[in-house]
């Protein structure tokens, strides 16, 4: 009996019902000879190490079972989270704009289904608190070409940025110029992040040491920009590099939002009030 094919046809039966606005595939699912209306978007699967050592030999038997839970526990939270990811992603991409998601999830041994609620997501709460005080199209944006550099880099090489959004004239008194600004003396709409055209330029400037300075209307008034910050009682997550420590103490002494791309690892962390907000892991 193909269970995962039984699940998977189980689970589109559910999403017709249901309305469903997608449907998310988490695993290596084949949907061959399974047809529907509803949208299907794939997560990429991505092997977690902690499950790699599952069972330890000469174990006992109820630690072994134990291990067992564990392991289905374990692997499941990891593939609904990227359900979760995929479906908060799409919705930035405007793809989804709101309603139901059905995810089918399938592990080492088990499949299973899941409904999802954009409504109710707490990474779509999250962008959609930042958008308070930026534009919507400029958040988006800006996680766009995060994403781009972050599972692309540049010319072949994994690359950080950061970008700070919002509350410009309090950005630029506590920073100054590493280099010389690449974007001073054009025009607004050449340094708009609305238009699409600009965005390769801003994933080339990328490569520059420093950050973008971008306004909550979208437009970028400096990059490979310096942030003079004091990160004195910051509390952030040990291990990470200047740039979100930087990144981090601006949004706490300002109103504005941080966009950090990690060069190592290609996690994109937004940083609001001082603080880490939410993080995306494409």
């Amino acid at each position: 009996m193909d269970t995962t094919n039984i699940v998977a046809k189980t689970a589109i039966l559910l999403a017709e019902q249901l309305q469903a606005s997608a449907i998310v595939v988490s695993g290596n699912i084949q949907l061959d000879g399974v047809f529907t209306d509803i949208p299907i978007y794939y997560a990429a699967k991505k092997p977690r190490s902690i499950i790699d050592h599952l069972i330890s030999s000469g174990g006992e038997k109820e630690n072994q079972a134990k291990k067992i839970s564990d392991q289905i526990i374990q692997e499941a939270a990891g593939k609904v989270e990227s359900v979760e990811y995929a479906a908060a992603i799409e919705h930035m991409l405007e793809e989804l704009k709101e309603g139901i998601i059905v995810g089918i999830v399938e592990t080492k041994n088990s499949a299973s289904i899941i409904v999802n609620n954009l409504e109710e997501s707490q990474l779509v709460k999250a962008i959609r608190e930042c958008e308070e005080r930026v534009l919507p199209e400029v958040m988006q944006s800006v996680l766009i070409i995060s994403l781009d550099i972050a599972t692309r880099g540049r010319e072949g090489k994994q690359i950080g940025t950061a970008f700070i959004i919002g509350d410009v004239d309090e950005v630029m008194k506590r920073s100054h110029q590493m280099i010389l600004n690449p974007y001073a003396g054009h025009k607004d709409e050449d340094r708009n992040l609305s238009n699409n055209q600009n965005w390769e330029s801003v994933k080339e400037f990328a490569q520059l040491d420093g950050v973008f300075v971008i306004s909550e209307k979208g437009i970028i008034n400096a990059a490979g920009r310096y942030l003079d910050v004091d990160a004195k009682d910051l509390n952030i997550q040990k291990g990470l590099g200047g740039r979100h420590v930087s990144a981090a103490a601006i949004t706490r002494d300002t109103v504005a939002i941080a966009v950090v791309v990690s060069e190592s690892g290609g996690v994109v962390r937004i940083y609001k009030d001082g603080k880490k907000f939410f993080s995306l892991n494409p």
